[in-house]
């Protein structure tokens, strides 16, 4: 069938995709067949621009310091964005209008007409240049971070690597290394307090401006979250709060214990308790694709293609952003994953998460519209959080021996628990802070304290880093970049353990509700998507507490 859309067609500005949308909205679309047609089309374009906006950000997220990647993107943003949303807002209101849109059945198109709702709801024109201008702002926190090193032995290292040292059994190292990591990380944090407050202040604004009293409910719709409100975040807090910060607790005991210390400090939480040397996975990419091949080979081929391809940016430098992510490419039908690979264990769990969102993008990439494929992000964390821990079946691949793959284990069923608190953490501040948007950098501080020792053990302390410690959000990208982007890690947290436990009771059947699950997209609701999977998108604490439970007893079956 032919695209509507030339795959060789040069994006250079506005006017080389105008007519395409001048060409759907002009078209009669009252009946179902010329409906569905038009839906086609209108993705095909979609496709097409959003692989386009997907290099020119993946570029310069690649190297920060490239002042034509970075002319790209800005061009992108400022000079054709806004007339691609205000030109796909009116297609929106078409697709809404149209009288046969009734005749649409509610699978698999319920969803994406929900969907559509909200984005009429979000949108004010008023808006157009503010997004440009805060899509800017946001690419400024990487700018800011990613030149960041610190120099150990006349060696220069990127935070990321040197984070490596912080599992070095020598305290006294490690103390030496943590004070050069924060010292430069405050050394930009009141140019990072300056940025914030400018994005709190536009995000506020656009909020107002589409009509809402404030940030947060505003951004609950652009998200479309229509499957849980802002209650129900704060009952999973709650729900954190007693349950998982206690048990975070008593792994910090056991921590202080292991190494004879007498007191516990942020600067002995990466080393291994368990071990004494560091855990250093080995080819981790080849040997990814061995362990999915294993999984299913379908997982395996599916990474192999990447490699192939030269979708994958694998090891940390010197002015590339931090973080990792995967990038689906809708047109191409294949992913691109971005990491920042420090010689740790760490590099694993980044790997083993991004090629589950990997696998999500194949396996959703014949969906007929490019809406099913943009799954929210309940959905798409639960895909990468459940490969990280079914995945854990071939983890000796990785590891020399069986000792080390056990800790290795160890360590990653810690780390889904300890993660918890510090999701609730950086949610619960992102509610305080949009709800009072004129709040000053200090007043932030203060909150941000005030949370963090209602969810943080009384048995870790600060002592001289107490000053690192009000300035711990900074660290987090999502809260400059993707604003309320994060609790979703929990939910789908949550999910994956779910997942994971199926897994371990029957191995094919597991990977056959998880395959079921992913392949869906987003032509079902999230609920109806989790229990495909054999989880429940559940924010009971009865049902967190039987999932945290199943954690602690794998953990207590693995040996040392």
């Amino acid at each position: 069938m032919k695209k509507f859309i030339d795959s060789n067609l040069h994006i250079t500005s506005w006017d080389t995709i105008k007519p395409y949308f001048d060409d759907l909205q002009k078209r009669n679309i009252d009946t179902r067949g010329a409906l569905e047609q038009w839906l086609q089309d209108r993705s095909d374009l979609y496709e097409t621009l959003e692989e386009d906006l997907a290099w020119r950000y993946i570029r310069t997220n690649q190297d920060t310091s490239n002042q034509e990647y970075k002319n790209a993107y800005v061009k992108y943003i400022t000079d054709i964005l806004p007339y691609e949303e205000e030109a796909a807002n009116k297609l929106d209101k078409k697709f809404i209008t149209s009288p046969a849109i009734n005749l649409l059945p509610s699978v698999p198109y319920g969803n994406m007409i929900k969907q559509t709702s909200l984005k009429l709801k979000t949108y004010s024109q008023k808006n157009i240049p503010l997004l440009a201008e805060m899509r800017q702002l946001e690419q400024k926190f990487a700018e800011i971070v990613s030149p960041l090193s610190i120099t150990i032995d006349d060696k220069e290292l990127t935070l990321q690597q040197a984070s490596s040292l912080l599992e070095n059994k020598d305290r006294a190292f490690r103390k030496d290394i943590y004070q050069k990591i924060v010292e430069k990380r405050k050394s930009v944090s009141t140019e990072l307090d300056e940025l914030f407050d400018k994005l709190v202040k536009l995000r506020h604004q656009i909020a107002i401006n589409a009509g809402y009293k404030n940030y947060r409910d505003y951004k609950f719709d652009e998200l479309g979250r229509t499957d849980y409100t802002p209650k129900d975040c704060h009952k999973f807090h709650r729900a954190i709060k007693l349950n998982i910060v206690p048990l975070v607790k008593q792994f910090y005991q056991t921590r202080k214990e292991k190494l004879n210390l007498k007191t516990l400090t942020p600067y002995d939480l990466s080393v291994d308790i368990w071990g004494d040397t560091p855990l250093v996975p080995k080819n981790i990419l080849d040997d990814t694709i061995e362990a999915f091949s294993l999984l299913d080979s379908q997982f395996g081929n599916f990474i192999s293609t990447m490699k192939e391809n030269g979708l994958l940016d694998l090891e940390s430098r010197k002015n590339k952003a931090p973080g990792g992510f995967n990038y689906p490419l809708y047109k191409s039908g294949m992913p691109f994953i971005f990491a920042n690979f420090a010689g740790n264990f760490h590099d694993l769990q980044t790997m083993v998460h991004e090629g589950g969102h990997a696998i999500h993008t194949f396996l959703t990439a014949s969906l007929p519209l490019v809406e099913f494929k943009e799954f929210p992000s309940e959905v798409a964390e639960l895909a990468s959080m459940s490969m990280e821990l079914i995945s854990m079946k071939h983890w000796h691949l990785f590891f020399n021996n069986l000792k080390d793959t056990n800790r290795a284990k160890l360590r990653q069923l810690e780390n889904i628990i300890e993660v918890l608190p510090w999701i609730a953490m950086v949610d619960l501040f992102q509610h305080h802070i949009y709800l009072n948007p004129k709040l000053t950098p200090q007043e932030r501080r203060n909150i941000w304290n005030e949370i963090y020792k209602e969810f943080s053990p009384d048995n870790l302390s600060w002592n001289e880093f107490e000053f690192y410690r009000e300035i711990l959000w900074q660290k987090q990208l999502h809260i400059f970049e993707v604003p309320f982007y994060y609790i979703e890690y929990g939910f789908a947290q949550l999910g994956a353990i779910a997942v994971w436990k199926n897994f371990t009771h029957n191995n094919k059947q597991g990977i056959s509700a998880y395959k079921k699950a992913l392949s869906l997209g987003y032509t079902r609701d999230i609920s109806s998507i989790y229990q495909t999977a054999g989880a429940k998108f559940s924010f009971d604490q009865q049902y967190i507490k039987e999932l945290v439970n199943f954690v602690n007893t794998q953990k207590e079956q693995i040996e040392l």
